[in-house]
């Protein structure tokens, strides 16, 4: 005979044998307003950026104009160094949001100076933050192109912009062909994954958490974005070196997570030790810790090194035309 099941404050009744906890009722309004502050210093971070490019464009030491000598005037392609800014924003926040999120999934340091339920909400609002700023960083971009195409009429203006910024294939100028499309991917994949949490009470816990699971491939999307389109970082200097550093802690992390998941159901064990866990299953998750591991060292072989594929900086200006607008 099943206990009465009495409606919460909601007003709604919980399902029989399911325990409503905090996380199911927390509502995106919420965490918006939580996300205000985190917001405010992410456009301060992005100002900051913006202010650096500006300045080293005027100075003449911009790798962006190194690669597009028609582009060294900050006062007209201020809203491209603007793409680039939030472009460098958004890889930041995405870094610690990814950062947090193995925190709390994996093997957790015994003192911690906030609680799980505080580190939770900063993944969430980083969350949310990370993915305005892709957003930013392409309607940004989009703009200039809006801006740059003068001999043409508005309606053709537009949609070259949109097109070009956010129809995937459609960008077929340069390295922007392979590049840009990855950038959509990854903005087109962050959006869905990141608000699914506010969903899960309808979708199920475990439908979210393995599809949760793949947010990791719109941060690695989002890097190799950054190292294919960013002229930041084409060339073998401390902004790239700096990149490939960050990665460091992230692979670390995540191995750990594959090895020691903080969920006793998600460690490997041994075949068919555990009811519901298969040899096929057994063996995926063996092999995504042994890819995990062999990240770790080849992370560490490329810092070491110095070798990622990085281009050398020519000894004469490319003569790029201006349609092959490169970002990060």
């Amino acid at each position: 005979m099943q206990p009465d099941a009495r409606p919460d404050k909601s007003g709604r009744t919980p399902v029989p044998g399911r325990e409503r906890t905090p996380a199911d009722r927390v509502a995106l309004r919420g965490d918006l307003r939580s996300a205000v502050p985190d917001a405010t210093a992410a456009v301060l971070v992005t100002a900051a950026v913006f202010a650096l490019l500006y300045a080293r464009m005027e100075s003449g030491d911009s790798d962006t104009v190194a690669v597009m000598p028609f582009m060294n005037d900050p006062g007209t392609y201020w809203m491209y160094l603007l793409s680039q800014a939030f472009g460098w924003s958004a890889l930041l926040w995405a870094w610690g949001t990814v950062m947090l999120g193995l925190l709390l999934s994996g093997p957790r340091p015994a003192r911690l100076p906030v609680s799980r339920q505080v580190l939770e909400r900063w993944h969430r609002t980083t969350s949310l933050t990370t993915t305005a700023l892709m957003f930013a960083h392409a309607l940004m971009f989009a703009a200039e192109l809006v801006r740059y195409e003068t001999k043409v009429a508005w309606a053709e203006r537009l949609w070259v912009g949109f097109a070009d910024t956010f129809v995937p294939g459609w960008y077929d100028s340069g390295t922007g062909r392979i590049a840009i499309p990855i950038g959509q991917g990854a903005l087109y994949l962050a959006i869905p994954l990141g608000l699914l949490f506010y969903v899960r009470h309808r979708i199920g816990a475990n439908a979210w958490r393995r599809l949760h699971r793949f947010v990791i491939v719109v941060y690695v999307l989002s890097v190799w974005h950054t190292l294919l389109y960013g002229t930041n970082v084409w060339y073998g200097e401390w902004p790239r070196t700096v990149l490939w550093l960050l990665q460091l802690p992230v692979a670390v992390l995540l191995s750990l997570r594959l090895l020691r998941p903080a969920r006793r159901a998600e460690r490997l064990g041994a075949p068919g030790a555990r009811d519901g866990v298969t040899k096929l299953g057994w063996t995926l998750r063996a092999a995504g810790r042994i890819a995990a591991g062999a990240v770790v060292v080849g992370l560490l072989l490329v810092v070491a090194s110095g070798r990622d594929g990085g281009r050398d900086r020519p000894a004469e200006p490319p003569a790029t035309a201006p349609h092959e607008q490169e970002t990060e």
